[in-house]
């Protein structure tokens, strides 16, 4: 079997994971801790990709990034390469696929922690940064290492979006998930149930995880 796609998988959704977790982190800390005008749109913008069909979210991405667009131009001029149908694709539809994950879940995480301590930071003269940094997110660990772990599983199993914008090359965009519909269409049984189970083990120990580090402590209340 070739294990190729599945090392792109795992590339691809490490990296999306990551960025992920900058923006994501960012913008759930933007919304759990402030009150603003047009805070409950941004709400909003950052869960569609969680239900929006994915032809319809590609269509978006393809439109936004693609080489007649603006930013898709820029890109191209910057790097020499384009974003759709390179690796580069398939991270941004990765990336667009689990960071409403990261959002919605280290936003919990956040407006769970007892505001009396981050209160208690700030009358020692801790700035509201350094109080997110040294108090909030400690107290968040756990609920940040379940939403990127949840991010990582999401980022590798993408599909739709990923078919859209990177396309399904051999040995350049073609991850684990396109790998296992091109096997089926080509009745290549084995190397499809192969990917599938390495995939469904690798998911249920992240879910497995996520539930340790989710599940409530005898000391917490």
């Amino acid at each position: 079997m070739d294990l190729g796609p599945l090392l792109l998988s795992f590339e691809v959704a490490t990296i999306a994971t990551l960025l992920a977790a900058v923006v994501g982190i960012a913008v759930a800390a933007l919304l759990a801790n402030y009150r603003f005008p047009g805070r409950d749109l941004i709400d909003v913008v950052f869960t569609a990709p969680m239900v929006m069909p994915p032809t319809v979210l590609g269509y978006y991405v393809l439109v936004t990034l693609g080489r007649r667009s603006v930013l898709g131009h820029a890109f191209e001029s910057l790097t020499g390469t384009s974003i759709v149908f390179t690796m580069t694709g398939a991270v941004v539809a990765a990336t667009i696929g689990a960071l409403p994950l990261v959002v919605k879940s280290v936003r919990a995480a956040l407006e769970q922690t007892d505001p009396t301590l981050i209160l208690a930071a700030r009358t020692l003269g801790a700035t509201k940064l350094r109080a997110f940094f040294t108090v909030q997110v400690p107290l968040a660990t756990r609920g940040i290492a379940a939403a990127l772990m949840l991010a990582f599983a999401r980022a590798v199993g993408d599909f739709g979006v990923t078919l859209m914008v990177a396309g399904d090359i051999p040995g350049k965009t073609r991850t684990a998930s396109l790998a296992i519909y091109s096997a089926i269409q080509a009745q290549h049984e084995r190397e499809a149930t192969t990917m599938v189970v390495i995939l469904t083990v690798m998911v249920l120990a992240l879910l497995y995880g996520v539930g340790k580090l989710t599940a409530r402590r005898p000391d917490d209340r």
